[in-house]
């Protein structure tokens, strides 16, 4: 097997494998990265056994062969090597030979039928969505994800088709994403799915903030997205996630607008001086008014104050800084709106301009 590609167009599909593959592998295929050619071109994969990604190199047709090579020492060469240099690999016996310019590198591989895949079934369900409707209603839930959480099924994302709605959730148990958008294809069967932490993350990198379709398909085990240039396949987390309709507050009467820009400021600067562990600041509720303090435990303290839309009865409340500060800083719109109804209830936090996406934070004890 030889090939020749220009170093521009193998090192984006080549960092996109990379990210997949892991540094630490059981298995030493694992960090290799499998080189087909046939009659659709030159294509390469990567997988770690939970996900699998295949993007395609070029597309001039070549005989079909194939090897695998190291991911990441490959990319790092090709980092390394000038602009638009020609990159010549061939595959000698059982080391793969790269030659660009008068640089010369040889690399182990190993055999590609040892290269393992991911066995899909049968799709279930299959729809086209932009690419950028699908990665902003990741981005906007995906950071309320559990981290190895015994809780296994919290360790990801879910996925609810109902109806022409799509609806995804996240949650640790101390908070909750929620946040939907329209599909075309009307699902009659409530459909969920969980896809895995790592999953999640790989779907958000890997697309783009652009108008073209993503096709999407659902199995019983897996989920497959697929653009022009490159399909992306992660098995799905095999268990029932919590019902989270049961977390959301049926009503909470006391309702706080406020500018969201002044407000994430304000709650970063009271950040620096919160206690490292629990991470907790009180929010002191009075009519057009908002105090946020902070406390550490070598006695230091921040005060911060920021007008607001308030005319209920004064009232103090402890949140977790970081879960407050990510939930708004995943609001794009100017003006956001917090609802509650006591001290020891859940806190609403949301965009009146967009009410398909709310964040949920329970109070801490301060």
């Amino acid at each position: 097997m030889q090939i020749t590609l220009d170093r521009d167009e193998l090192l984006k599909p080549l960092a996109v494998v990379a990210g997949v593959v892991e540094r630490r592998q059981t298995l030493p295929i694992l960090s290799y990265a499998l080189m087909r050619q046939g009659d659709n071109g030159i294509t390469l994969t990567g997988t770690d056994l939970e996900v699998e990604v295949v993007v395609k190199v070029s597309g001039q047709e070549a005989p079909g062969a194939s090897m695998t090579i190291p991911a990441r020492k490959l990319l790092d060469i090709c980092r390394a090597l000038p602009e638009k240099s020609s990159i010549h690999i061939k595959k000698e016996g059982d080391k793969a030979v790269l030659r660009a310019g008068k640089s010369r590198f040889t690399l182990l591989t190993l055999p590609p039928d040892d290269f393992p895949s991911i066995e899909t079934t049968q799709w279930e369900l299959e729809l086209k969505l932009p690419q950028k409707e699908i990665k902003g209603l990741l981005e906007r839930t995906h950071f309320c994800m559990a981290q190895q959480d015994v809780r296994y099924y919290l360790n990801g994302l879910l996925l609810e088709f109902e109806g022409k709605r799509l609806r995804a959730v996240a949650t640790d148990g101390h908070r909750m994403a929620i946040s939907e958008m329209d599909v075309p294809r009307d699902s009659k069967d409530l459909r969920q799915m969980i896809i895995p932490r790592k999953g999640v993350h790989e779907i958000i990198r890997l697309l783009d903030d652009a108008e073209d379709d993503i096709e999407l398909r659902v199995g019983t085990n897996h989920l497959q997205a697929q653009t022009n240039r490159l399909t992306f396949t992660t098995k799905l987390i095999d268990g029932r996630f919590p019902d989270y309709n049961k977390v959301i507050p049926a009503e909470q009467t006391k309702k706080i607008k406020l500018d969201r820009e002044t407000f994430r400021e304000a709650m970063n600067r009271a950040a620096i001086l919160s206690n490292e562990k629990y991470r907790g600041v009180r929010l002191s509720l009075s009519k057009q008014n908002l105090g946020i303090t902070a406390h550490n435990p070598e006695q230091e303290e921040a005060h911060e104050e920021v007008p607001i839309e308030y005319n209920d009865e004064a009232m103090e409340i402890g949140f977790n800084v970081n879960y407050v500060i990510e939930a708004v800083s995943a609001i794009s719109t100017d003006d956001i709106t917090l609802t509650l109804n006591d001290p020891n209830s859940s806190c609403t936090i949301f965009s009146p301009a967009d009410k398909a996406t709310r964040y949920i934070i329970m109070p801490m004890r301060l």
